[in-house]
């Protein structure tokens, strides 16, 4: 039996996105080991995991050589693969290593940025160009989306009419009426 294809793989230029984004900018602060991303990092880590889902294998590159902690290890979160540039190596390059590999696995490839170089490098088949203003509005679309169907479910939970039994209801609504 063979086996099943890959998913697909997602590659998103990180920092790229993130300043394409209020919704990323706005979690940029001092956090108490100084790294002004590490939450707009972690908002885009959950973002991209729930825009992945199911779909492809999510990586997003990170490009470490004006981090404050540059010998940063390269881990996963949610799922979705976290790689930072060594030192002396930009993210660029370390995007473009990650869809030649991925071409000549074969494995379809997605990359995310908005920077014009990548995307005149890493064109192709099988490589789709997305750029960084689409991920962030389908990003949005997905949190708009998941917010009203929470607060929908809130509604309807704290609604002691939606929790009585339709036939129990009725009689109440009968009684009521008088």
């Amino acid at each position: 039996m063979p086996s099943p294809a890959p998913r697909e793989l997602l590659v998103v230029d990180g920092y790229n996105v993130i300043y394409k984004s209020a919704r990323y900018l706005a979690r940029m602060d001092e956090t108490s080991d100084g790294d002004p991303f590490e939450q707009a990092r972690d908002l885009l880590v959950a973002d991209v995991a729930a825009y992945a889902k199911g779909r492809y294998e999510p990586v997003i590159v990170f490009d470490a050589a004006g981090n404050l902690s540059p010998e940063r290890p390269n881990l996963s979160k949610a799922g979705v693969r976290m790689v930072f540039s060594p030192a002396g190596e930009s993210a660029d390059t370390v995007i473009e290593r990650l869809v030649t590999e991925a071409r000549l696995a074969p494995q379809a490839v997605t990359v995310v940025t908005s920077d014009r170089t990548i995307r005149a490098t890493v064109g192709g088949v099988p490589v789709t160009r997305v750029s960084s203003d689409v991920l962030v509005a389908d990003v949005n679309a997905l949190a708009t989306e998941y917010s009203r169907e929470n607060e929908a479910r809130q509604t309807q939970h704290m609604r002691l009419e939606d929790r009585i039994d339709p036939a129990a209801r009725e009689k109440l609504w009968k009684i009521l009426r008088g």
